[in-house]
């Protein structure tokens, strides 16, 4: 095997312990790759189909997730000058006319649009989970070459819960934020509290008492863009001048979460916003304006920013543009990322659900993830306290002492000691519980 440089091993040491939480024993080894190159965007597109067994990368596994999280494979696109100005112009038109426009014209240009979209290869659709089957691979890999049993790590979630949930509500317009107290009717008859996103200026008046009755409900307020034009990310000069306007509504709605409009993005963009999480990332964006997706139902950092991906698919996408008003998509969503005991994370808009039909559907969903909550212990958190969560179990470390692994840092009594091994080539996790590491509940992870 080819040995990888330095700074590449780290890289690869660094990709496993911030996943797993594992000592850093097992997280070094040689993998068979260049340790010297890193994936070609030119061979990058939207039919890419992603390796996810190590010896299949050619490159530092490192390079490769910071690709595909930060969605730098669209890069290639992005190079087509003539066609991003088309899209530039076409993008400002419809903004412009947009606040005009009754959704039932709007879905009509979307759809024309987003045609095409069912023949995107890559990411898969309906979620895609590259970034994760790469980071078990190096766990395979580590458990293959040091011919061990058993790798051991601090659990994804707290109290050994099997997955998370999340649920969002962002607020477009006056009809939605004035629906906003009935929806928080809704989810406070399931025991679900969720966030709200809220436009600070233009789309409608956001008053003091309007965020504070959200938060003394136990929900949570959140910044939702500047405006909602659409423009946010339209060049760096753009949001470098309204950077500053969106953090002063960070301190004046005491808000540590942030999700921009219409799910646009920058990667590198980010460091100029003080929030603690941002929420603007898609698992898989085929109907979104901005395609890509970052490949992974796991959370993860752009810089000191946390970001919550969205994995599942929108209730406007569904309802406008798949013309879905069941569940049988988020439902297979849903069990996807059970599997892989990940971040179940919705967006439902107030503005899209007031009507009968789809307010229903909602409520349908609101029923599935109770159950899912007493049978498949599924944690259903407010995105702050998975912030809080992620961010603390990053702080842990285990370390081997007294003859037993035990878990040192902040909140480590909500953490619980797990461990991984190999069921053939299926990579399996056990979950110890809290007073005895000896007594594990079987948890699999299925390839």
């Amino acid at each position: 095997m080819v040995g990888l440089e330095k700074g590449s091993q780290q890289g690869t040491v660094m990709a496993l312990v911030d996943r797993y939480r594992c000592p850093e024993q097992y997280a070094s080894f040689d993998i068979a790759c260049d340790s010297t190159g890193a994936p070609d965007l030119d061979e990058l597109g939207s039919d890419f189909a992603a390796p996810t067994a190590v010896h299949e990368l050619g490159y530092d596994p490192s390079l490769w997730i910071d690709t595909l999280r930060s969605e730098r494979y669209l890069e290639r696109q992005a190079r087509n000058g003539a066609r991003e100005n088309v899209k530039k112009v076409v993008r400002k038109a419809y903004y412009l006319s947009r606040p005009l426009m009754p959704v039932s014209i709007r879905k009509h240009l979307q759809k024309l649009h987003l045609r095409g979209w069912e023949e995107i290869k890559f990411p898969s659709w309906p979620v895609d989970f590259t970034v994760d089957r790469i980071i078990e691979s190096l766990l395979k890999t580590s458990l293959k070459t040091r011919g061990l049993t058993e790798i051991p790590f601090i659990w994804f979630w707290p109290e050994g819960h099997g997955a998370c949930a999340i649920m969002t509500h962002d607020v477009e317009t006056e009809s939605g934020r004035d629906f906003c107290g009935a929806l928080m009717d809704i989810n406070d008859s399931r025991k679900i509290k969720s966030s709200f996103q809220i436009v600070p200026e233009k789309r409608y008046a956001v008053p003091a008492q309007f965020r504070e009755g959200i938060k003394a409900r136990g929900f949570e307020v959140n910044v939702h863009d500047l405006n909602h034009d659409g423009h946010l990310f339209r060049d760096h000069k753009t949001f470098t001048t309204r950077a500053p306007r969106i953090n002063h509504y960070a301190r004046e709605f005491d808000a540590v979460g942030f999700r921009s409009a219409v799910l646009y993005r920058n990667p590198d963009w980010l460091k100029e916003l003080t929030f603690s999480y941002d929420m603007s990332f898609p698992n898989v964006a085929h109907l979104d304006p901005q395609r890509g997706g970052c490949c992974t139902v796991m959370p993860f950092f752009i810089g000191k920013i946390l970001e919550l991906p969205l994995t599942a698919t929108q209730d406007y996408s569904l309802f406008n543009v798949l013309n879905d008003y069941s569940l049988d998509l988020w439902k297979r969503q849903i069990a996807l990322i059970l599997e892989k005991h990940g971040l179940i994370s919705f967006i439902v808009h107030p503005d899209y659900i007031i009507e009968k039909r789809a307010r229903e559907v909602y409520e349908d969903l609101l029923d599935y993830l109770v159950e899912l909550r007493a049978q498949e212990n599924l944690w259903i958190a407010l995105p702050k306290e998975v912030d809080g969560w992620w961010r603390q179990r990053s702080q842990m470390k285990l370390v081997h002492r007294d003859g037993s692994w035990q878990i040192e840092g902040a909140g480590k009594d909500r953490a619980r000691i797990a461990y991984a091994h190999l069921d053939g080539e299926r990579l399996v996790y056990s979950i110890a519980s809290r007073t005895d590491a000896a007594a594990i509940d079987i948890s699999t992870q299925r390839n």
